[in-house]
């Protein structure tokens, strides 16, 4: 049984990597195709030997440009990998799966429908 201080370290490491992957997606990861697009990094889940992250981006636009900017990442994750291992003090740097998240694109829709019903306009 995992006690406390586990799952405040998982925690901690999780809201690093959040961070981190972050702070490098802006500032480190230079490819054209990430230029002026809105992409958030929604939550991370580390394995319980966090020896593995899986990373939720949000990317606002088309599909089309979605799958691109996912292969950008996918291309860039060791290079992210290996500045999170040098910002982060981790005995081993997790391996990054980067994952798409269309959470808030399908809240904005439900939001949007929810609008237009109660304006009668559905």
């Amino acid at each position: 049984m995992a006690n406390r201080n586990d799952f405040s370290r998982a925690d901690r490491v999780r809201k690093a990597i959040i961070r981190e992957f972050s702070d490098i997606l802006t500032h480190e990861v230079k490819d054209p195709k990430l230029v002026n697009q809105l992409i958030s990094v929604t939550d991370v889940e580390v394995s319980g030997d966090m020896r593995h992250a899986k990373v939720f981006v949000s990317i606002m636009g088309e599909e089309t440009l979605q799958n691109e900017i996912m292969d950008v990442l996918k291309e860039n994750t060791p290079k992210i990998r290996s500045a999170i291992g040098q910002r982060i003090r981790l005995r081993y740097t997790p391996e990054i799966d980067v994952r798409l998240d269309n959470s808030l694109e399908r809240g904005a829709r439900v939001t949007q429908l929810l609008n237009q019903i109660s304006r009668g306009e559905v």
